[in-house]
């Protein structure tokens, strides 16, 4: 059953990943507080290493933080390539997992999930997770175009060092609740396939800007699958003007916290069960 997760309502915190955090590319994060049913955000913040996510990480609670990336691995996978998939050692299937991947070369990590694909038909090269498909995501396994594989490659480890609670995968700290999150299904049920973002010069488009613009008016109406975002006029400015769209994907992570926050005397909305490597993105 789900746990009770009741006490003083959590600080919000929504967090576009990035694996490979800089000035240029910094891991962003928006910070807020849940008053009357309205997430009124409060700041935004630029991580630009590992060592200032780490320190994030490990901030004393009560939070709620949504992170944009993959949790986990889809059971089939682990199966097949004889990766570790269940508890063992006393230590949980998930962390079993994250450990393995941690110690795992990059070019081992791919050229595995490559060996899988290849030996697979057209149209059904990667393996998918349950949650994957309701929420119109990309497979955790890919290394291209998303590289999110990558991203669960660096965050997940950093969450099991950092000893944050995850519901459904991993206990730990109760007053530091880590979610994953995908911003980009709020997005599609505000604007379709429209794109916002780009990191590209050539694609910071009027288009895209007013595909923002709009966005950020759903988010302000609470149109989304949420509650409404209070946005400081700088702020509003900010998640318009920022072409590759970090800013407006960490303001929807909140959203997402925010509404599993909402619920967190119900398993924060998360199914139950769920798959203890495959996880679950908050809100599908």
């Amino acid at each position: 059953m789900p746990r009770s997760a009741s006490g003083p309502v959590p600080l919000i915190l929504g967090i576009d990943f990035t694996s490979a955090p800089r000035a240029r590319k910094p891991i962003v994060a928006a910070a807020g507080r849940l008053r009357a049913d309205r997430l009124h955000l409060t700041g935004i913040e630029r991580l630009t290493s590992f060592a200032d996510f780490d320190r994030f990480l490990l901030r004393p609670g009560p939070w709620v933080g949504a992170f944009d990336f993959p949790f986990g691995l889809p059971r089939e996978l682990l199966r097949e390539l004889g990766w570790p998939h269940s508890p063992a050692n006393g230590e949980g299937a998930w962390a079993q997992m994250v450990r393995h991947l941690a110690a795992m070369p990059r070019a081992e990590m791919v050229a595995a999930f490559r060996g899988w694909c290849d030996a697979r038909p057209a149209g059904a090269k990667f393996a998918h997770r349950a949650t994957d498909r309701p929420a119109g995501s990309s497979p955790s396994m890919k290394w291209v175009n998303p590289p999110v594989a990558f991203m669960l490659q660096a965050g997940a480890p950093r969450l099991l060092a950092a000893g944050v609670d995850i519901p459904g995968l991993q206990p730990g700290d109760p007053g530091r609740v880590a979610l994953e999150a995908y911003p980009g299904a709020l997005a599609r049920s505000a604007l379709g396939r429209v794109s916002y973002k780009s990191d590209l010069r050539s694609g910071r488009t009027p288009q895209r800007a007013q595909a923002r613009a709009r966005l950020v008016e759903a988010l302000q109406d609470g149109a989304l699958k949420g509650p409404a975002v209070v946005l400081p006029p700088a702020l509003r400015s900010a998640c318009i003007d920022d072409a590759g769209g970090d800013l407006v994907d960490a303001v929807l992570c909140a959203v997402q916290a925010a509404w599993a926050a909402q619920r967190r005397d119900a398993g924060y909305g998360l199914p139950d069960p769920i798959d203890p490597v495959e996880g679950w993105i908050v809100g599908v």
